[in-house]
């Protein structure tokens, strides 16, 4: 079956997580991904442990399904390589600021003219029109203005980060869906555009869905912050021997849960006994549910709590996801033999439409591993492509460094 971007060329020119991430999304609906790397290379090559240099663990985690080209966009001959590339791609893709990207060329009035079906998708901290614009941006930067460490501290001592990069990875999934958007309405009309994904508003919005809540009404009609999420008695309950996470939710879920803890009468309490009472006095219900919890083993009460369709769940380690049962049975987990770093784990994309192992066409490329073969594509001789080496505005990897096919082998 034809996945539903095979034909689709995207000149990727982001770095670090939120468009590399994304094109690897989109590589993964077929898209051919262009990765185009300054001599430098992905920052993210050098990120995390790697058994060979510039082949990190986030990079690895970031950058399949593409091929790698370097090219030096400070100079005249980079940029007339882009050039090159862009006149007959679908999308290009990048993260660098408004300010840089008009410096360096690559503003969408840059190709508009030679490719008005192009889809230009800058993607970065803060829409161009606002005084942060050109504000550097990244992860932990975003969870700071978007409120997101705010109400991390909430529920703890101070402002805090959640420990994951929630910000760059929202962001991405913003990308591939403005993406996917034009492409579909240039079906229509036949015309590329320049879209603009910016991390602040991403994960304002993203925020905001429960957490707008009396500010939904102009003038307001209550605080904002969805109260049941706020409390700091919303957590993991522990038990007489770990942990557990006890949610129920539905009236009939309470009634059933006061009763296997030798609470009835709580269901006609005023506080208990609704969604709405029990929202207003999150507080003293969750307080509730850590008492009642801390009685019973994990085993005992979760085995109760399943009979009676209450949702529970034991507290899971990112070491227990490698052996999760419910993720082993899903195929969730793909192991793919990378031909310079060896045995990989994988985990199956979000988007994917494809389910099968042996489908993963393109490894994470080496620095450079396919700029000869794009550049052949683009129409350079050898004699030119082998200038384009030695004047050091494209390279290929270290003669040292075992150069592989463009294709991924599975088991």
């Amino acid at each position: 079956m034809k996945l539903p971007l095979e034909g689709i060329r995207i000149v990727d020119l982001s770095s670090v997580v939120m468009g590399p991430w994304a094109s690897q999304m989109l590589g993964e609906l077929g898209a051919d991904i262009i990765k185009v790397e300054s001599p430098a290379g992905d920052v993210t090559r050098q990120m995390g442990p790697a058994k060979n240099p510039g082949m990190a663990a986030v990079f690895l985690s970031t950058n399949r399904h593409k091929r790698s080209i370097v090219l030096d966009l400070q100079r005249p001959e980079g940029k007339e390589a882009l050039q090159r590339l862009v006149v007959d791609a679908d999308v290009l893709l990048h993260n660098l600021r408004p300010q840089a990207a008009e410096k360096l060329g690559i503003s969408y009035e840059s190709f508009r003219s030679q490719n008005p079906k192009l889809i230009h998708c800058a993607a970065y901290g803060f829409h161009h029109a606002g005084p942060m614009a050109n504000h550097p941006a990244y992860d932990d930067i975003i969870q700071a203005a978007s409120g997101m460490a705010y109400l991390v501290g909430t529920i703890s001592d101070q402002p805090r980060f959640v420990p994951s990069i929630v910000a760059d990875k929202t962001a991405a999934y913003a990308v591939v869906s403005k993406i996917m958007a034009a492409l579909l309405q240039r079906m229509h009309s036949g015309q590329g555009q320049a879209l603009e994904v910016t991390m602040l508003e991403t994960m304002v919005d993203f925020n905001l869905v429960e957490h707008l809540y009396g500010a939904t009404f102009d003038p307001p009609i209550a605080d904002m912050g969805y109260s049941r999420i706020l409390t700091r008695e919303r957590r993991p309950y522990k038990t007489l021997d770990g942990y557990l996470t006890v949610l129920p939710y539905t009236d009939k879920n309470w009634r059933d849960f006061f009763r296997i803890v030798g609470r009835e009468e709580l269901a006609e309490h005023p506080d208990f006994a609704t969604m709405s009472a029990r929202v207003d006095n999150a507080d003293k219900v969750y307080a509730f549910l850590a008492e009642a919890v801390a009685t019973r083993s994990s085993a005992e009460l979760e085995a109760a709590l399943l009979e009676a369709q209450i949702p529970v769940m034991r507290v899971n380690t990112i070491e227990d996801l490698l052996t999760d049962e419910q993720l082993q049975a899903s195929g969730f987990w793909l192991e793919v033999e990378h031909p310079t770093e060896g045995r990989l784990r994988h985990t199956t994309p979000a988007l994917s439409l494809r389910k099968n192992p042996a489908d993963f066409e393109r490894h994470a490329p080496l620095h450079g591993e396919h700029s000869v073969e794009i550049l052949t594509e683009l129409g350079y001789s050898s004699d030119e492509i082998q200038t384009l080496m030695q004047t050091g505005v494209s390279r290929v990897p270290a003669p040292s460094t075992p150069t592989s096919s463009n294709k991924e082998t599975t088991e």
